[in-house]
């Protein structure tokens, strides 16, 4: 019997030990040829880098390559033999042509079809890159011609639309220079791109999921953890917490579907041990792209010892904002800018959400420096405010002083009140009423006794201040959403015609995923009229947080009071929070709109938009 390729005990399942003793032992890289591909300093202007394809005509062929981060070699799916693909550089009023080729061998374990997506970019819709959707894929052996208009400047990214493909490799960095003079000097350009890397075959680890959705939640609360809560909450009150938790059939611990229990995270396709490194001569301004290219996991970035000042996001211009420190959601970027002096090397820190593992690179005055690498920090623990099931508006009382019993023993019209207040069970009755004289949040008929829909948020609020789960009182300045700002008015200047409202809604056991609790499959597009201006508002009924992209078209994300605050790609969404955006529906065709959590989307967080005239 041939052995397990995927590290599979005779359980079926990967074998944790085993796991966790290799990981970062290996300097790690896709093999092309006879060795690793070159790790030089990853310079958007540097010479003589492989890695880095600039102009307007670019010939790219996906394909398998040897991988091996963890001390196993694997297969990992490339672009032209590299993990990240190639950085591509366009230029701003340029037209690119891109010809991509399937080179996949017969057999796959990636399929026989591929396809890539240029996110954040504006292009027609048979350009996107969306099996399905935009085209049919690239089946083996052919090529797909994507041609199109270069109409915007910055940093971007690309990857596959196909199964699991981006799990495997299939991404890479995308900058391009804008025609007018940027707002900002800096002296040398770096990518920083973050990446989360498995061993594992991902359909399988998708399946495991559906199985066993809390396989990496290795932090559950302990009989330690109950007496430390009771010491500084009180018996009655931990009791209660701890009923409202099991009731809901979570964990306050349950932060990440998978982690660094299962990943090994990467910068620039390389380990911590591998070392990534940024050169630099002392009291140079260093612009770092960041950009968030893993499948499932949220990024919390610092350089100690040196401040970071935010210039771009997702691609556009913000007012400056000094900060030690933020969070990239998966699929945004950051552009940064540092000044390093004082001492020959800074470590870039980069810590996963749910603090079970890091990557980390250097920026140095020469190659082989390394500065101290900080601990990871103390794992969050979700409270029921972070779930949006703190004071409950109008009420004027926090409901999580009253007992779950008490609750379900009131009369409410036959409503299942478990959900009501601190916990979020199977929606009753009650939950497409509108609440809003009592404050609380209304729900769509269809999340109502839906068995994908686990839980529902009863009091979400914008959020847009709040550095997040983990990030609070960390005695670090963390940016927030409230920080960015466009240095432009809002480019449409009308106010948005109409609304939608749309719930993100799940069910964690099941590992179901779903937008108004209707998966992909069995959901109508939202149909959107050429040229109108419109509002969307996004409601999160999960615990979890999802970054929600929107193809094809701009989301000019709202302030807490309305106004028109900053432009992006991909808005964060985390629990208990409810959040607008306008959208100019000015791209004829086809779009996706979805969970950018890759196994969120393929459990069905995922809608088509249809723009039509």
């Amino acid at each position: 019997m041939s052995s397990d390729p995927f590290g599979r005990g005779a359980s079926g399942l990967p074998q944790p030990s085993r796991r966790r003793f290799v990981q970062g032992l290996a300097a790690g890289g896709a093999i092309a040829g006879l060795g690793l591909w070159p790790r030089q300093s990853w310079a958007v202007r540097t010479e003589g880098v492989p890695n880095v394809l600039s102009g307007t005509e670019f010939d790219l062929t996906i394909g398998e390559t040897p991988a091996n981060f963890t001390g196993v070699t694997r297969t990992a799916i490339t672009v032209n033999g590299s993990i990240p693909a190639p950085l591509l550089r366009w230029r701003e009023g340029t037209t690119v042509n891109l010809r991509v080729t399937n080179a996949l061998p017969p057999g796959s374990i990636h399929g026989h079809s591929t396809s890539i997506h240029w996110h954040g970019i504006l292009l027609p819709a048979n350009m996107d890159g969306v099996p399905g959707l935009s085209f049919d894929g690239i089946n083996r052996g052919e090529t797909y011609h994507y041609r199109f208009n270069v109409v915007q400047g910055g940093t971007y990214w690309y990857h596959s639309h196909t199964a699991f493909q981006e799990q495997a490799g299939l991404y890479g960095p995308l900058v391009i220079e804008p025609l007018e003079p940027e707002p900002f000097r800096y002296d040398r350009d770096y990518v920083v791109m973050l990446t989360d890397w498995t061993d594992l075959d991902p359909t399988y680890l998708f399946d495991r999921l559906k199985k066993m959705s809390d396989f990496d939640n290795f932090a559950k609360q302990t009989v330690g953890d109950f007496f430390d809560d009771v010491q500084q909450h009180g018996l009655s009150a931990t009791l209660q917490n701890r009923k409202m938790w099991g009731e809901m059939r979570m964990t306050p611990t349950d932060l990440s579907d998978v982690n660094g229990n299962t990943y090994t995270y990467l910068m620039n396709g390389t380990t911590s041990l591998g070392n990534w490194t940024g050169l630099f001569r002392s009291g140079e301004k260093v612009r770092l792209r960041f950009i968030n290219g893993s499948s499932m996991t949220h990024f919390d970035v610092r350089i100690p010892g040196l401040k970071m000042t935010v210039v771009a996001a997702d691609g556009q211009y913000v007012h400056p904002v000094t900060v030690d420190e933020f969070r990239i959601a998966t699929a945004e970027t950051f552009d940064v800018i540092v000044e390093p002096t004082g001492q020959d090397a800074f470590t870039i820190f980069a810590q996963d959400l749910g603090r079970t593992g890091y990557v980390s690179g250097t920026l140095a005055v020469r190659e082989g420096l390394r500065a101290p690498v900080p601990s990871v920090d103390p794992k969050p623990i979700l409270t029921m405010d972070d779930m949006g099931h703190g004071m409950m508006g109008g009420a004027g009382h926090d409901m999580s002083a009253m007992s779950v019993g008490a609750m379900a023993g009131m009369d409410h019209g036959g409503m299942d009140h478990s959900q009501h207040g601190t916990t979020s069970m199977k929606p009753g009755p009650m939950a497409t009423m509108d609440h809003g004289a009592a404050g609380m949040q209304a729900h769509p008929a269809s999340e109502t006794g839906n068995p994908l829909v686990d839980m529902q948020t009863m009091n979400p609020v914008p959020k847009l201040d709040d550095p997040g789960i983990g990030l609070r009182d960390n005695g670090r300045r963390v940016l927030t959403y409230a920080d960015l700002r466009s240095t432009f008015p809002d480019p449409d200047g009308r106010e948005p015609g109409r609304e939608i409202e749309l719930h993100l809604t799940g069910h964690m056991e099941r590992f179901a995923w779903s937008f108004d609790g209707m998966k992909f499959s069995d959901a109508e597009p939202l149909r959107l009229n050429y040229g109108e201006r419109m509002r969307i508002v996004l409601v999160n009924d999960t615990m979890m947080t999802h970054p929600i992209h929107l193809h094809g078209m701009w989301s000019d994300l709202e302030d807490a009071d309305g106004n028109f605050q900053v432009r992006k790609h991909t808005i964060d969404m985390p629990p208990g929070s409810k959040r607008s955006y306008r959208v100019r529906a000015d791209a004829l065709g086809r779009w996706a709109y979805h969970c950018h959590l890759l196994y969120h989307m393929e459990a069905g967080m995922f809608r088509e938009v249809e723009v039509k005239e």
